[in-house]
């Protein structure tokens, strides 16, 4: 493993984040060296130390796609605590994933493992132990990164104090799991995929784009599509639906920053998941759900509560009313803005 930790804590006295630091953290499966892309805020004091895990298509820079949660004042304070946020093995973020390159030259493409979230986790701690954290205050996340969260209470409980976990669950209901799989059909119908060896130059983006609007439908709620389309057109000149354009901007914007082996990836391994740790040694939960999503509803939150004090941790189960669907963990700052802040209080 290498990396300068007197480096990365002198650069995040003085940057706001938003540029990857690097480290490698050894093998991993087939791939000979792993390089994890990372983020910090904050100044570690050896006991004040967060790991913030993403959801499926993000990214290291927590302050930015969380901000209305994580930064200076906010619930996970950044003038208080030291936060942590890495992009997954096998994304497409500054991590090693198949668009890497093999040994030989060429991307890593059909070739590149399968990943599981317990693999997601195995590496976060690799970059914890090259950070010379032992033991975070609190391991954060919504959807996947709930899941991360969870992995890590169930896999290294001495070295979690607390977890909270927004809009996820135990393991994916099979509704979920058509979502997934429909998005990952639109990528491997596309002719352009060409069995995960596509040139960079040419990337299977009709398939790509596809699979994101299976996307964002699943992350809308029917009130929101509704109260911010309805069945008005986008414009005169444009036979289009304005729900329909929005769809097609966010499927072709989505191209240009993602990688389509990687979602296959992330998608498959979040579907195979399940959540089933023997003993939590009295671990704080904190679950949220909002009862307008209809991709991780509540009842999974009120499973994950269950789960939890079955195995001897301490949880508690917010459920927020707010319209927004899935999409709340991450515009909601306030209500379970106030849940987090009233976790952490010490």
């Amino acid at each position: 493993m290498t990396i300068d930790p007197g480096l990365f804590r002198e650069n995040e006295r003085t940057a706001p984040g938003g540029t990857n630091q690097l480290v490698t953290v050894g093998p991993w499966k087939s791939i000979p060296e792993v390089t994890i892309a990372y983020q910090t805020w904050g100044t570690f004091t050896g006991d004040n130390a967060v790991l913030v895990c993403h959801a499926l298509t993000s990214d290291a820079n927590c302050v930015q796609w969380w901000d209305r949660l994580v930064g200076p004042g906010r619930p996970i304070d950044t003038d208080r605590f030291f936060v942590v946020c890495s992009n997954v093995i096998g994304g497409c973020q500054g991590t090693t994933g198949p668009a890497s390159l093999h040994p030989d030259g060429q991307p890593w493409g059909s070739r590149f493992p399968v990943v599981t979230v317990q693999d997601m986790v195995e590496l976060q701690a690799r970059l914890a132990d090259a950070l010379q954290i032992r033991r975070w205050q609190l391991v954060a996340g919504g959807s996947m990164g709930g899941m991360q969260a969870l992995e890590w209470a169930a896999r290294f409980p001495s070295r979690v104090a607390r977890v909270f976990c927004s809009a996820s669950a135990a393991a994916h209901s099979a509704m979920q799991i058509g979502f997934n799989e429909t998005a990952r059909q639109a990528i491997l119908r596309d002719p352009k995929f060409l069995h995960g060896d596509y040139p960079a130059n040419d990337p299977p983006t009709q398939g790509l784009a596809v699979a994101r609007m299976v996307g964002h439908l699943s992350f809308l709620s029917g009130a929101a599509l509704e109260h911010k389309f309805g069945r008005r057109w986008q414009s005169s000149a444009e036979d289009l639906f304005a729900v329909e354009s929005y769809l097609n901007y966010q499927g072709d914007k989505f191209t240009h920053r993602f990688d389509a082996n990687s979602l296959l990836l992330v998608t498959r391994a979040i579907d195979r998941w399940e959540w089933m740790p023997e003993h939590v040694n009295g671990i704080e939960f904190l679950f949220v759900s909002f009862t307008s999503d209809t991709l991780y509803p509540p009842a999974q939150s009120d499973g994950l509560t269950e789960i939890a004090r079955s195995a001897g941790g301490k949880a508690t189960h917010v459920s927020v009313d707010l319209p927004y669907g899935h999409d709340a963990f991450l515009l909601d700052g306030e209500h379970q803005g106030q849940a987090v802040r009233e976790f952490l209080t010490p």
